[in-house]
């Protein structure tokens, strides 16, 4: 989203047109990390808060289930205005937590595996203390909030047998802002760029994830961060297993829109619009 006007209200239109009975918003909610911190006051103020509620009025009981979680590019010192949406009723922010939606349980996680960005409020070590060359580590670049776990061990598979710890995986719905490694849905425009002369690898989602998806076999991951592996790889979903995994991940102009059954996963479509 990356705080688009044109991409919100294409949601918002969506949503009032078509009555989902839920929407699933994959982070990288506000405006990107180099726009000003009064600008993403406003547009969270003025414009998000605002827009939903004028939707949720609007559309009574037919307002569906909204479940969010930010991403990478996302501020850490944006968090409250999440929780201000749900203490209204608009969503529910669930990176680290669970909802549920009528037999399924949705589990909600923001981080990313180290990248070469400077803000590392949404960052963890992968699976162990390792940064891929041109990284930057969690540990260092910068944060506007204080972290919710030691930077210098935290790690996103630790965070995932936390967070699903003694949980029946079989109707898991996952909103994870990264994709698995070396995936359809994890590819980066790389290709030949080196740092201190090594080849950089051009999967850039988390092992970790991975392997998460390879042992758990969820039900359902629902994935965004790597924008341009859509265009690249020329798919946007994969299947591991039982496991079907969706990204709505874009990097032109319009917003990416995945819609799906829960009963039918194989019927899922994705428009530009």
């Amino acid at each position: 989203m990356h705080g688009s006007a044109h991409r919100y209200n294409a949601l918002l239109d969506a949503i009032r047109v078509r009555k989902p009975a839920a929407v699933f918003m994959g982070g990288d909610l506000f405006p990107h990390r180099s726009s000003s911190n009064h600008a993403n006051v406003s547009f969270a103020n003025d414009f998000m808060l605002r827009a939903f509620s004028r939707l949720s009025e609007e559309m009574g009981c037919n307002y569906p289930d909204i479940f969010l979680i930010p991403g990478n590019d996302d501020r850490r010192s944006e968090e409250p205005f999440l929780i201000n949406g749900e203490e209204q009723h608009l969503w529910m922010y669930i990176h680290m937590r669970l909802a549920t939606l009528g037999h399924c349980t949705i589990f909600g996680y923001a981080c990313v595996p180290p990248t070469p960005f400077r803000l590392k409020d949404w960052e963890r070590y992968d699976v162990s203390r390792y940064t891929d060359p041109g990284s930057l580590a969690p540990n260092k670049g910068i944060r506007t909030a204080p972290p919710d776990a030691d930077p210098e061990w935290a790690t996103i598979a630790g965070d995932l047998a936390q967070l699903t710890q003694g949980c029946d995986m079989v109707n898991a719905v996952c909103l994870f802002h990264a994709p698995p490694y070396n995936s359809l849905l994890d590819r980066a425009a790389l290709d030949g760029q080196m740092f201190d002369h090594v080849p950089l690898d051009v999967h850039v989602g988390s092992i970790a994830i991975e392997r998460f998806i390879t042992e758990k076999q969820p039900y359902l991951m629902l994935h965004g961060h790597v924008h341009e592996s859509a265009r690249l790889t020329g798919q946007w979903k994969q299947q591991f297993g039982r496991t079907w995994a969706f990204s709505a991940a874009h990097d032109g102009p319009e917003l990416a829109l995945v819609t799906f059954d829960l009963h039918n996963l194989q019927e899922v479509q994705r428009e530009l619009i």
